[in-house]
């Protein structure tokens, strides 16, 4: 996967925030590529219908995230630590985001990120329902696939636990990323609830994301918050027992370009959440690795459940998986698929991945310069990197359903 110029270099074009660190990264790779700087569409040029393309372009689809007023704008709320406002945010980004795919292929263009699989990555219970039916492992649910209730409250989270045997679960904004509005809820009989939480709500009831963990130890304060996030939607899944590294709850996130496994980070934390960003830590990988050796199992087969993960998105060069690994590290289960999930700086390949030396970045614009080549050869036919399969057709019952 090492870059190598093709005979015609392909124009590339990335939509984000000019100057957030993830465009900054992706033109670093680009540059080092010898490659021309990738022409930069703004969000806020999309979200004021003033984006435009031009034909032959290559185009990514970066986050919006890290600008106030993209933020306003999507969510509707002026301070961007608010957890409230996440269906708002969804309506309006994945219209955006539909809205960027049509523009690109009316130019002529050719997008390295599908819109519907954006819109499914970024729906909780749709990205869980389309990974259970193509059998990928992932922790049980009540509130994915088709013809589910919502979730309208505590009552019905209490209910749901009960029905399913469920003591322990994660309850999730639908719509929420880097762990915004998540709760590590358990129950101990006895009407007994604690729960972990990034969020804090104030004295007028808004929710606010925090950068520490929280207990919430009373049923009154746990429900007080599940009954301000549930109308923009809630998904809860079965809480599994994670394996440990150094005494701290583990799991991995495996970045997947064009179908192959290229990267892999151990996050570490002493909460339920290993997010860097709430105190989380990078862990060791060659552990991870002897680790799941010595209990029996294989690393290549843990790689590969993010492989078939990722062929549910077949339209999208890269993308981000959690890989939670249950205590004993024997088994592996898919917590999520992250559209944005490539922003792991300094981080190079995975042994024999074919993006040894590159990071995330490099390894996309590697993949995209292979196409590229095979184009060339193939006398001009555009097509987007990586390997195809018919999970579009499942994608789109996924997001019909909602």
């Amino acid at each position: 996967m090492s870059p190598s110029a093709p005979d015609r270099a392909p124009r590339l074009a990335v939509v984000g925030v000019p100057a957030n660190r993830r465009v900054g990264l992706f033109q670093d790779a680009v540059r080092a590529a010898g490659l021309p700087a990738a022409r930069t569409v703004s969000w806020l040029e999309v979200l004021r219908g003033e984006a435009c393309f031009v034909p032959g372009e290559t185009v990514r689809i970066d986050s919006p995230g890290e600008d106030a007023e993209v933020d306003r704008l999507l969510r509707g709320v002026d301070d961007p630590t608010r957890v409230e406002g996440s269906a708002r945010w969804y309506a309006r980004f994945t219209s955006a985001v539909r809205e960027v795919a049509r523009a690109a292929t009316a130019a002529g263009a050719v997008l390295l990120d599908d819109p519907e699989d954006i819109a499914v990555m970024f729906d909780k219970r749709l990205c869980h329902g389309v990974l259970d039916a193509a059998g990928v492992p992932v922790p049980e649910s009540p509130t994915s696939g088709p013809g589910v209730a919502p979730v309208r409250g505590w009552a019905d989270v209490r209910r749901l636990m009960t029905d399913h045997r469920m003591p322990r679960v994660f309850v999730k904004p639908a719509h929420g990323s880097s762990a915004s509005g998540v709760m590590a809820l358990e129950t101990a009989g006895a009407g007994r609830i604690r729960a972990a939480t990034s969020v804090e709500r104030d004295e007028e009831g808004r929710l606010f994301n925090s950068l520490r963990v929280r207990r919430c130890t009373t049923e009154r304060e746990v429900a007080a918050l599940v009954d301000t996030l549930a109308p923009d939607g809630l998904h809860i899944e079965r809480w599994l027992p994670k394996a440990s590294q150094r005494g701290r709850a583990a799991d991995l996130r495996v970045v997947v370009v064009a179908g192959r496994a290229t990267h892999a980070v151990v996050r570490t934390s002493r909460s339920p959440m290993t997010n860097l960003h709430l105190g989380g830590a990078r862990g060791d990988l060659d552990q991870v690795r002897a680790a799941v050796e010595a209990a029996g199992g294989s690393w290549r087969a843990a790689l590969a459940v993010c492989e078939r993960a990722a062929a549910c998105f077949p339209d999208t060069l890269c993308v981000g998986v959690d890989l939670l690994p249950t205590a004993g590290w024997r088994r592996f289960a898919v917590g999520e698929v992250n559209a944005f999930g490539d922003l792991l700086p300094r981080l190079t390949g995975l042994p024999g991945s074919g993006a040894e030396g590159l990071d995330t970045y490099g390894a996309q614009i590697a993949a995209v310069l292979a196409a590229s080549s095979q184009e060339d050869r193939a006398g001009g036919d555009r097509r987007r990197p990586g390997p195809a399969s018919n999970d579009r057709a499942r994608n789109d019952r996924a997001i019909d359903a909602l």
